[in-house]
This record gives C-alpha cells, sequence and structure tokens, in this order.
C-alpha cells in the first residue's frame, strides 16, 4: 500500500484525535481539540496527517519562530510503529522547515517514554544538556 502525506484539514480532526488517545498523547491539562484549533491559526502547514488504506496513522505538528522549530504530537498508529512511517514524516516536516529556514528542531518527550527516545535517537536526534520549563499562560477546558 501506498502512504500519502498532507497537511491536516479539519475533517481529519476525530481520526487524529482517536488517533492520539490510541498513541497516549493525549493529557487532562491539553484538550486536543483546543490544540488543534490553535495550531490552525499558525502555521497550519505543518501539521501534518499520512494516510495508508484510506486511515490516518500518523501526524506531525510542528512549528518554527525563526530561531528554532519544534515538533509536537508525533504519533504513529501503535499497530503502524517500526514500519518506517514515522521516519517518513518526520523527514517530510523537517523538510517543511529546512524550505523556512530553520537551522535546529527541538522537542521534548517525557523522560519515561524511553521508546520514543530512541526512535528519536534512531534518527539523529540527540540529547540537549537542557531543562525543560514551562509556564501554563491559559486552562484548557
Amino acid at each position: 500500500m501506498i502512504t500519502q502525506i498532507r497537511p491536516f484539514e479539519i475533517q481529519d480532526k476525530n481520526s487524529v484525535i482517536q488517533l492520539w488517545n490510541d498513541c497516549d498523547l493525549v493529557v487532562p491539562w491539553n484538550n486536543p481539540d483546543d490544540d488543534i484549533h490553535r495550531k490552525l491559526k499558525v502555521q497550519p502547514e505543518l501539521f501534518l496527517v499520512m494516510f495508508y488504506a484510506d486511515q490516518i496513522i500518523a501526524t506531525v505538528m510542528a512549528g518554527y519562530d525563526g530561531h528554532r522549530g519544534w515538533i509536537n504530537y508525533l504519533a504513529v498508529h501503535p499497530q503502524h510503529r517500526q514500519t518506517g512511517f514515522g521516519r517518513q514524516i518526520v523527514n517530510r516536516v523537517e523538510k517543511l522547515l529546512l524550505e523556512k529556514g530553520c537551522p535546529k528542531i527541538n522537542l521534548q518527550v517525557r523522560s519515561t517514554n524511553i521508546e520514543v527516545i530512541q526512535f528519536y535517537k534512531g534518527i539523529g536526534f540527540k540529547t540537549d544538556d537542557v531543562v525543560s520549563l514551562g509556564k501554563r499562560l491559559q486552562f484548557d477546558k
């Protein structure tokens, strides 16, 4: 089967949220509906979905602020992991970030998610010696 990667479209929303749930990416403090609507206001072309057999099996949400690129919501359906699909969608978003002039990509992974950390290391990411800090400016419903 052939895969297709394209920018997110609003009719993809329910399938994307289901995928994120299947991948345990949805957490109580981030409402996926709100996250999608926020992303559609800023660089929506960097929110990609991957189809296989007419089903969304992967997503990636990226952004570029003029200094660094960021990757969020990389998800590959559990039944399609270790197939190269994750690498394909990351390669595509890296190309889009490069076209915008992005020199480096940052991302955050929960320290307990060893499988995902190994995936990123396997495609060339390295652990930066930094402390990740966050401050909530708005609380999701």
